[in-house]
């Protein structure tokens, strides 16, 4: 009988190979597929369209460990109609994603952003750099999961007063204070800083809106870290039009790459990262902490111990 196949559809080094044959030594553990291996794959460690459609349309896959955090991506639907348990990366980038998040307001405030600037000008020039303090700031997480607890953590040092919002306003240590996502655009008008690190679903979607952005403050700052959908593009570019807040930052976007054409690389008060927030280093190592977790489980009893997520929410 064919053994089956743990497909890793991304490379991995050796050392972590051997961990996963050592804990599943009934398995075949495999990164280059045939279309006869495909039938016989019941573990899948990333997820790319190339090999989708083979791997639903086979009765053997029955876990997908997926790289990434947020798994809108994925086709949920027909996970949950195959009874596919699916895990995501959740927690990997918090780190990283939080010095990008304190990297980004520092170098705002305190004027960097208009030196480098005035840099390659070869300008000299110091009455031209505008500056603030970002300590005694208020900053919304919109999302206070792994990512949004690292930042709170990370950015209290600097004496910012960290607030969050999530599904129903549950408290969450290291918050000053939780409200619900519904309650959004009456905490918005009280905060310095807007930071979106929210996944991708029905719910999310186009969260940030003209309503949102017409009621923050004129001298407030948006970031988005989280998926490009839960931000309505073409009210973001007509707020930023309108000046209803100073400045946005964003690494993610509705299109990715963003468009030449988009009206966005315009704008002298936003930043536009290539969405690299979530690069990490040593990614191998963190993610296999979480694959290997619940290989464990898996193979002792079809379950998940960690990150398994809900398919109906998709996170």
């Amino acid at each position: 009988m064919t053994k089956p196949i743990i497909f890793l559809q991304k490379e991995f080094r050796t050392e972590f190979i051997d961990k996963i044959q050592a804990i599943a030594p009934n398995y075949q553990i495999k990164t280059d597929i045939t279309a006869e291996d495909l039938s016989a794959v019941e573990i899948s460690v990333g997820w790319t369209k190339q090999f989708s459609e083979q791997l639903l349309a086979s009765d053997q896959l029955k876990w997908v460990q997926s790289i990434s955090a947020g798994v809108d991506y994925l086709p949920l639907k027909e996970f949950s109609d195959q009874n596919i348990l699916l895990s995501n990366g959740s927690g990997i980038h918090a780190l990283s994603i939080s010095e990008h998040i304190i990297g980004i307001l520092l170098s705002y405030y305190r004027g960097l952003n208009q030196s480098i600037k005035n840099q390659e000008r070869k300008i000299w020039d110091q009455g031209a750099i505008s500056y603030d303090q970002l300590a005694g700031k208020n900053l919304l997480v919109v999302g206070t999961g792994h990512i949004g607890q690292q930042l709170s953590k990370s950015i209290h040092s600097l004496g910012v007063n960290v607030y969050g919002i999530n599904t129903t306003g549950h408290s969450v240590d290291g918050f000053v204070e939780t409200y619900s996502i519904k309650n959004m655009a009456k905490i918005v008008p009280e905060m310095d800083i807007v930071v979106g690190i929210l996944p991708g679903t029905h719910e999310t979607y186009h969260i940030f809106n003209s309503d949102i952005f017409e009621k923050m403050k004129k001298s407030a700052v948006f970031i988005n870290v989280g998926r490009g959908d839960t931000v309505h593009t073409r009210e973001l570019i007509t707020a930023l039009e309108k000046k209803n807040f100073a400045f946005a930052a964003l690494d993610v976007f509705e299109e990715e790459p963003l468009p030449k054409e988009n009206p966005l690389w315009n704008f002298d008060n936003v930043l536009i990262t290539p969405h690299i927030s979530g690069l990490t280093v040593d990614f191998q190592n963190k993610f296999m902490k979480i694959f290997l977790t619940n290989l464990k489980s898996y193979v002792a009893d079809k379950e998940l111990s960690v990150n398994q997520v809900e398919l109906d929410r998709g996170y």
